[in-house]
């Protein structure tokens, strides 16, 4: 199996963020946009400013999507939420008011929502997460959703997860892949936006190195899949058809979410964190928390949807 090559990732943007996770490019504003959820805010930055905006929030964000409206779709711990803000190019630090849309497994007090994405046809797919207490086992008592305006919160017939990650769809839109990252494994399913159907689900890829763990994913114009890989201070690249293509090393150990963009569609990012780490290792990877960046090959980048809103 190759091995990463050494730091192909190299510094986009120095942070200190805690647990950074779904990084998107959003083009309309030119933006690189993520969450750190622990510490309950989203930040965006243009490539090359010397500074982000940081939207404070009242509860921790797994992820979020842009409307084609301009407004910001959340998930938050247990709920999902509309968020309007009134300068999208702003910098600096603000206070967000997020606008309840429905509650999120009020019925599972030890799940809030965790990775998600728009399918390509602009509805919010997302999953959840056990919480377990210290030293217990996560429960895989998750599940995963769709929203949309026209049907509302849907849960996809998937089984329950411990911590549901990777979710992205193929570029027709017609499969979705996911994981349970407890179980090492990505899988893929056959996906209908309209009714919210997936077929059963079958093995898209199983992580065999130690200490290898699949976090977000995403998926570029031929299909080929992104996987960032915690743990493993790499981002790895599959072919359709679960073929490993390459594997690309960080600067620091826990890689979060891989995203394509930039104002000429030719890199690719990822987001990274620094919750878990000893003193030493923090020390080690004074950088955990921040963006990196890589080159994308010419041909590769395929945008992502903007949540249906309009």
């Amino acid at each position: 199996m190759p091995m990463p090559a050494e730091h192909p990732f190299v510094l986009a943007l120095a942070q200190a963020n805690t647990l950074g996770e779904g990084l998107q490019w959003h083009a309309p504003t030119g933006r690189w946009w993520w969450t750190d959820i622990q510490a309950s805010s989203i930040y965006a930055w243009t490539p090359g400013a010397p500074t982000t905006l940081q939207v404070r929030l009242p509860e921790r964000v797994g992820c979020f999507v842009h409307g084609r409206s301009g407004t910001l779709i959340l998930a938050m711990a247990k709920r999902l939420a509309r968020l309007t803000l009134p300068d999208l190019q702003a910098t600096g630090s603000t206070a967000g008011v997020p606008v309840e849309i429905t509650p999120l497994e009020a019925h599972l007090p030890t799940t809030r929502a965790n990775d998600g994405r728009c399918d390509r046809s602009g509805a919010f797919v997302f999953g959840t997460l056990d919480e377990a207490e210290p030293g217990q086992p996560r429960q895989p008592i998750g599940g995963f959703y769709q929203y949309t305006l026209a049907h509302g919160l849907r849960r996809l017939a998937l089984d329950g997860v411990a911590i549901a990650n990777s979710i992205c769809f193929s570029p027709n839109g017609q499969r979705m892949y996911y994981c349970d990252t407890p179980s090492r494994r990505i899988m893929v399913c056959d996906y209908d936006s309209a009714s919210a159907r997936v077929s059963e689900p079958r093995l898209f890829v199983k992580k065999e190195l130690d200490d290898c763990w699949p976090d977000g994913s995403t998926i570029d114009a031929k299909g080929n899949l992104w996987n960032a890989e915690w743990g493993n201070a790499a981002v790895a690249r599959y072919a359709p058809d679960g073929r490993l293509l390459g594997r690309y090393a960080s600067p620091v150990r826990d890689v979060t979410c891989p995203a394509l963009g930039g104002p000429a569609g030719d890199q690719i990012l990822v987001s990274t964190a620094r919750v878990g780490l000893s003193t030493a290792q923090q020390m080690a990877m004074p950088l955990s928390g921040s963006l990196f960046a890589m080159a994308l090959e010419p041909g590769l980048f395929l945008a992502e949807s903007l949540f249906n809103d309009d």
